[in-house]
């Protein structure tokens, strides 16, 4: 229950990205949902792999409650790895609205009557 709400929440927010600088929502937003779910996956395969080296009986032991400590960490780690996609995306987004060339055409000949005042 709780993945589904970071989920939603992950959606919503890659989406408002994307509507803010002209892009498609339903794209950023399944790719949040991906960012999420794989960060997920690789992080609980990896404790899963980890747990049965370090302990040979582990294999034996299934628990499959949803409120664990290490599904509280995976959500932590996996809500960051989402937030940091995300200001990354941010910036690139900002940096090509910079280079837009339509701004440059605007400025074109305020150089000369910057000199003239």
């Amino acid at each position: 229950m709780m993945s589904i709400i970071i989920l939603v929440g992950a959606y919503r927010y890659y989406a408002g990205l994307a509507e803010r600088f002209g892009k498609t929502k339903w794209q950023f937003g399944l790719l949040a949902i991906g960012i999420y779910l794989g960060f997920q996956i690789l992080f609980l395969l990896s404790y899963r792999f980890y747990d049965a080296i370090s302990n040979p009986n582990a294999l034996n032991d299934n628990n499959y409650s949803g409120f664990s400590g290490i599904n509280i960490i995976s959500w932590i780690f996996a809500i960051g790895c989402v937030y940091g996609v995300y200001r990354i995306l941010e910036n690139r987004f900002k940096k090509e609205n910079a280079k837009n060339p339509i701004l440059e055409i605007e400025e074109i000949g305020t150089e000369h009557t910057k000199d003239l005042h």
